[in-house]
């Protein structure tokens, strides 16, 4: 085949001018109608490059007999020649520039597209559940060529390209094609490797351009930079098969779950208050979580955001592992050392808004694409952020595809959703006249109740055994209840009112604690109704609200002893487990995300001395399934007394399946101690005291029992049987009936 230089003078002008003006314009929809090798008649091909800052385009090619020259046609940077053939064959171009380098590559016009009717069909309908390996950009090889495909979803857009180092960030030259009327564009560039930096450059119908970072770009820049990565997330070797196996066959709702919530940059930093990378943290976090008996670790938004003071709620790159720490398999092998040592991880999920960072999903292709156009829908005016438009297909898929995604390459356990009360409600902290109704006129967001209903069942019908979490401050009927059954799905929801209860009551001075007792006993009203997590989180500890020490009324010895006891309440009331990182040993300040807990502290014995306490409880809580094997039915709690409120003191039994394991607690919230107690019991026999939060073991006064109690065949509250016992000062004690 040869440059056919008289034929190409036969058919010029080959593109009109209005063509050859949107080219270089760059405002063509399907670059590759025009750019690239076309058939110009049954013996003759012609090719086409736009490159404006080529000086010379040279074609070579196995198929040629010689390297040819191809003519500029615009000054701006358009190439175009003519050959003889009747197939359109493999080629490359030599772009030589006027500074004297020069590139070779395939070129991307020659390329089919990657994405098939049947993926545009499934992202659509919002179907597309592994969208993730479809869209944003993927190392793959493509017609034999090593290179990354990039689409992107951008329905309004003018003309999108992908700029980057590699295009010297000129949206001229890599411009996609926009297939058909799913709002897709796509382009394979050939030669792109792992690494590599690039955006999307969206050029609006109003002829703005905006520079966005991919939406499901798997890596991002550290803040405060925010390019996209090319980057790939399958590279790391997983040693969790043990784990990944149990946990398809293990119903956490009857298994112990203390969970530890971490920040990550403020659990521990180095000198100089730099971060702790993921390796850092799989040496030191692992091991600490272990030690201190915890089952799980929830981590907050371990997602790309580009604030700090954030926490990580103000997501930016859904699909990328926060950069602050080191790379994608640096979260990787976090999470699988976890699970090596028999550690769930949780991490904390953000589908309910998203910020407006310029380069992020707001006002993406120039129109509301994410969010709702209307602000009395679309926006949190609280949070400054955006609200996703659920009823929305392609946004469904994006935030289902994202939640298996880290699922799936990173095998996480689940997730703890965040703020699903301003999901499930239109007039969330709106006044009159400042939200739109649902089509029935109330103020339920029906598109959000269905997106997560979907998501709940499909999240647990591809990985069976992982746990999704709402955090939810409302009597919304049915958030723990299966989607198939009516409810919205979640295995657990966070207790929010026995929290705000119980620190109610915590925080007053003992002596006015007795005209409060329905704070405590309030919770067990509802206990049942949904399955609950019992929560001390980092909302608690910020903001003016104290640490969880602090919080505590009395003297130094009174306060240490007050959380002792309320920690003992906490794991002997039904429900999961859940505590922010400090509460553990008695972080005195509140939590500051922007620097390290307080460690110093452990050199102080009551400090340490907690952190041995709540290690011990933790102990006690694992080992005894009478604390965690019946926590959502009333089968697993009786009263025995709560009707003391001039003491302050209340008791109850936790128990097991069929009664086979039976442990009475008692909670004494005064300084004062009481001998010759009587408690009635279940059943008759010998009463270990396992747990005593005032031993001198854990800088208690040492008020106990002797290791246990027999029962006496005397009646007291309704029982034919009881047991005399001392109860310590600010305390709780736990007694369970030997066999």
């Amino acid at each position: 085949m040869v440059l056919n230089t008289d034929k190409q003078n036969e058919v010029k002008p080959i593109l009109s001018k209005e063509e050859i003006a949107r080219i270089v314009n760059s405002e063509v929809a399907d670059p590759f109608t025009f750019l690239g090798m076309h058939k110009l008649s049954s013996d003759t091909l012609v090719i086409r490059a736009f490159n404006p800052n080529a000086k010379e385009v040279i074609l070579t090619s196995p198929k040629l007999e010689k390297d040819v020259t191809l003519s500029k046609i615009h000054d701006h940077g358009l190439f175009e020649g003519v050959v003889d053939g009747s197939e359109i064959f493999n080629y490359e171009f030599i772009f030589k520039y006027h500074e004297g380098g020069e590139y070779k590559t395939r070129d991307p016009y020659s390329f089919l597209p990657v994405l098939s009717e049947y993926d545009l069909y499934l992202f659509n309908e919002g179907n597309n559940h592994r969208a993730y390996e479809k869209f944003g950009s993927n190392l793959m090889i493509h017609d034999g060529v090593e290179g990354v495909h990039f689409s992107v979803w951008a329905p309004e857009a003018k003309r999108v390209s992908v700029v980057g180092g590699f295009n010297n960030w000129d949206g001229r030259i890599h411009q996609m094609r926009t297939l058909g009327a799913s709002g897709v564009w796509e382009i394979f560039i050939p030669g792109l490797k792992e690494g590599d930096l690039y955006r999307f450059e969206i050029k609006t119908k109003s002829e703005d351009i905006l520079l966005k970072s991919d939406p499901y770009a798997y890596y991002t820049e550290m803040r405060p930079a925010n390019a996209s990565v090319v980057y790939n997330v399958d590279k790391y070797t997983w040693q969790d098969n043990e784990w990944m196996e149990k946990r398809k066959q293990t119903n956490w709702l009857e298994k112990p779950m203390s969970t530890y919530e971490v920040h990550l940059g403020s659990w521990m930093r180095k000198e100089e208050n730099e971060f702790l990378t993921y390796e850092e943290l799989s040496d030191k976090l692992v091991q600490y979580v272990i030690d201190n008996g915890f089952t799980h670790v929830e981590l907050m938004p371990v997602s790309e955001h580009p604030l700090d003071e954030s926490w990580g709620y103000q997501v930016t790159g859904y699909f990328s592992a926060n950069s602050r720490f080191g790379k994608p398999e640096g979260l990787m092998y976090l999470i699988d050392k976890f699970h090596q040592n028999n550690v769930g991880v949780i991490v904390d999920w953000v589908p309910g808004h998203f910020p407006k960072d310029e380069h992020s999903l707001g006002r993406f292709d120039g129109s509301a694409l994410y969010e709702h156009e209307d602000p009395k829908q679309g926006e949190h005016r609280d949070w400054g952020t955006y609200i996703f438009n659920y009823g929305r297909n392609e946004v469904k898929n994006f935030l289902i595809s994202n939640a298996l995604f880290w699922m799936d390459k990173y095998h996480v356990d689940g997730f703890r959703v965040d703020a699903v009360a301003s999901m499930l409600y239109l007039d969330y902290s709106r006044n009159e006249g400042e939200w739109v109704p649902n089509k029935y006129g109330g103020r339920e967001n029906l598109e959000a109740i269905e997106f997560l209903k979907y998501f709940n069942s499909i999240s647990h019908h591809y990985y069976p055994g992982i746990l999704t979490i709402a955090e939810e401050s409302t009597a919304f009927p049915g958030i723990t209840v299966p989607a198939y059954l009516g409810g919205i799905g979640f295995s657990l929801k966070w207790n929010m009112g026995w929290m705000n209860d119980s620190l109610e009551y915590i925080e007053k001075d003992p002596i006015y604690r007795k005209y409060h007792q329905g704070n405590l006993t309030f919770s067990m009203v509802y206990a049942f109704s949904e399955n609950f997590q019992l929560v001390l989180s980092h909302d608690e500890v910020v903001y003016g609200k104290k640490s969880m020490l602090d919080k505590m009324p009395g003297d130094m010895w009174q306060k240490f002893a007050n959380l002792k006891l309320f920690y003992s309440y906490m794991f002997a009331h039904p429900g999961k487990k859940l505590m922010f990182m400090g509460g553990e040993f008695g972080q005195w300040q509140e939590w500051n995300c922007s620097q390290s807990l307080d460690w110093h502290l452990l050199e102080y014995d009551s400090h340490s001395k907690m952190k041995d306490y709540v290690k011990n409880l933790n102990k006690i809580y694992s080992g005894n399934k009478a604390l965690w094997e019946i926590d959502f039915k009333p089968a697993g709690f009786e009263w025995i007394d709560f009707h003391d409120a001039d003491n302050s003191i209340m008791s109850f039994v936790r128990k097991s399946k069929n009664d086979d394991e039976i442990i009475v607690c008692v909670f004494n919230f005064t300084p004062s101690v009481h001998n010759n107690y009587r408690i009635g019991v279940p059943k008759p026999g010998y009463y270990e005291e396992i747990l005593n939060s005032d031993s001198a073991e854990f800088g208690g006064s040492n008020v106990g029992n002797l290791g246990g109690v027999q029962s006496e065949n005397i009646i007291a509250h309704g029982r034919t049987d009881s047991i005399n016992v001392s109860i310590p000062p600010l305390s709780g004690v736990y007694f369970k009936l030997k066999k």
